[in-house]
């Protein structure tokens, strides 16, 4: 049985899951976006407190507001990021991102490198936990989902959020690549698997099929 917990961090209001397999209490941290201490210290203490294990640091995609916080589970958990390597430059650059979208490059931390390279039909084991990577390029070239059949669960990181889909006008976005990948990867999942999105509330993919004007 899987927990989630959602922490919605950074001015971008980023969410944040940390997933735990509740059969041997390990866990993954997915989009760990926060942009200080005060805000890592709440992901920290809700890991030390429920008696988690963290066992990989995922990434949906490497824009700084889905990243920034990596070196704050690298430093306390020894763990390198997980994502496609499609994104490095992208990740390389969050320098650039920060001033981008902040004005400044003050909160930058120097972030570990990608430490595996995730493509389609990998697989992240934690517990008694399988998700399998889903690779949905468009919002950025190296944007992946992890979906666990099992729970009938996905992270989509940027990718689909209840209503509409992730923006394509940034640096490496592509509309058409990004509107594929969800009707023929996402869309073909069964309804009722929830979707747990990057910004905003969580939806299903019922939902989206039914009702969102994207697709």
């Amino acid at each position: 049985m899987l927990k989630v917990k959602k922490f919605t961090v950074n001015p971008v209001q980023e969410n944040c899951y940390v997933v735990s397999d509740e059969t041997k209490k390990e866990a993954v941290i997915i989009d760990c976006g926060c942009f200080d201490e005060f805000e890592w210290d709440d992901i920290e203490n809700y890991i030390k407190n429920n008696g988690l294990k963290p066992m990989h640091l995922l990434n949906t995609h490497l824009h700084f507001d889905h990243s920034l916080g990596n070196h704050f589970a690298y430093k306390a958990f020894g763990l390198k990021p997980e994502a496609s390597i499609n994104d490095s430059s992208t990740y390389e650059n969050m320098r650039n991102q920060l001033r981008m979208f902040l004005g400044t490059d003050e909160l930058y931390h120097e972030q570990p490198a990608i430490g595996r390279d995730l493509k389609q039909n990998d697989k992240v084991e934690f517990g008694k936990t399988v998700f399998d990577v889903i690779e949905t390029p468009g919002h950025t070239p190296g944007g992946i989902c992890f979906y666990c059949k099992e729970e009938g669960m996905l992270w989509a990181g940027d990718t689909l959020f209840r209503g509409s889909i992730g923006r394509t006008d940034l640096p490496g976005g592509n509309y058409r690549e990004l509107v594929y990948g969800i009707a023929e990867k996402l869309l073909t999942l069964p309804e009722d698997t929830q979707v747990y999105c990057g910004h905003g509330p969580s939806t299903s993919i019922g939902f989206e099929k039914d009702n969102n004007p994207y697709l």
